[in-house]
């Protein structure tokens, strides 16, 4: 992809970036403080995604997920929500996204890998859940398996990685809070924008 598509879409993920707060104040109030912030957010997402899929005509469908991913990462850091709407239209933006994509590309069987993501993140995530003293919500299952839509496209090096990369990230954060005593043991903390950063990472990353 050129440099000027890339900017393109990374212009396009500032808007995003920049609507989210908005979106996100019908779902909690305060967000719309952080517009600032979210607004280059969205750029680094949508360019990131821009120079990682390149021609992929999937594309389009990551950049719907990566949408209504800045509203459920600013709602789940205000208040500890992942709102089934939110959920549902990023996994039905990216679901449909990807139809197009396989249809346009004459690729249907990766239809059955990105099934096959969404069930095992589920499938996973349901598990860990219910381990005792899990604090993942079944929000962040339902997250999870949305993502694994996406990543479960892309090929299975990268679902591994983006459902291994949010356990990580989420233990660093906490650490880092611990230490600076931030927080506390049993402080609640949001895994939904773990979930998002992991997903996003393992896509570039792979």
């Amino acid at each position: 992809m050129s440099a000027g598509l890339v900017t393109g879409v990374a212009l396009l993920g500032a808007l995003a970036g920049w609507a989210a707060p908005v979106v996100a104040d019908r779902f909690t109030p305060g967000p719309g403080s952080r517009r600032r912030v979210a607004a280059p957010v969205g750029a680094l997402v949508f360019g990131g995604l821009a120079v990682r899929c390149d021609a992929d005509p999937a594309l389009p469908a990551f950049l719907l997920v990566a949408t209504a991913g800045l509203v459920l990462a600013l709602v789940d850091l205000t208040c500890l929500r992942l709102p089934d709407s939110l959920v549902a239209a990023a996994a039905l933006g990216g679901g449909l996204g990807l139809v197009a994509a396989a249809l346009a590309a004459g690729t249907p069987g990766r239809l059955l890998g990105a099934l096959a993501g969404a069930a095992l993140s589920f499938a996973g995530y349901v598990l860990l859940a219910l381990l005792p003293g899990a604090r993942l919500g079944f929000g962040d299952v339902k997250l999870a398996a949305a993502l694994g839509l996406p990543l479960g496209w892309s090929g299975w090096p990268t679902l591994w990685l983006g459902l291994l990369l949010p356990h990580l990230l989420n233990g660093a954060v906490v650490l880092v809070l611990l230490v600076a005593r931030r927080v506390r043991r049993d402080t609640a903390l949001p895994f939904g924008p773990a979930i998002l950063a992991g997903a996003w990472l393992a896509v570039l990353l792979s």
